[in-house]
């Protein structure tokens, strides 16, 4: 009990704080905001952690990391960051279907309205099709 009320508070007080920031870009600061997996296999989920720093002096409260499908889960930080530390956004991605992919995170920062957006791309190919394509990576890289 005292951890919720405590992490509501922090929200309360970082919302308060933070009423005047005009972008999450002034609180935090993302390493990159876009990851390309290349052609990863059907069936087998892949992770990519967007590191970030929160550029301020106060605690920063993510509230909430969504996505723009299903297919996506992402996971943030259910603590405040302290000033000047740094943390992550994982997004995780199922690769259930075959065919490119662009997919969307959408991270809340409290206080902020317009949220950041990380993207992560690729191309999910069937086993068969992986198959073929790491015989020719691994080909290449003989010669």
């Amino acid at each position: 009990m005292k951890k919720i009320a405590l992490t509501l508070f922090a929200v309360i007080i970082s919302a308060a704080i933070f009423a005047q920031a005009k972008s999450a870009e002034e609180l935090v600061k993302f390493a990159n905001t876009k990851h390309n997996f290349g052609k990863i296999k059907q069936g087998v989920p892949v992770n990519y952690n967007f590191e970030f720093t929160n550029v301020s002096s106060q605690p920063v409260v993510i509230q909430k990391a969504s996505a723009s499908c299903g297919c996506t889960t992402p996971t943030w930080p259910q603590q405040p960051v302290a000033g000047g530390k740094t943390n992550k956004i994982t997004a995780g991605f199922n690769a259930a279907a075959p065919g490119p992919f662009d997919k969307t995170v959408f991270v809340t920062v409290a206080g902020v309205d317009k949220p950041v957006e990380l993207r992560i791309s690729g191309e999910v190919l069937k086993a068969e099709d992986y198959a073929k394509f790491e015989a020719e990576k691994d080909k290449k890289g003989s010669k």
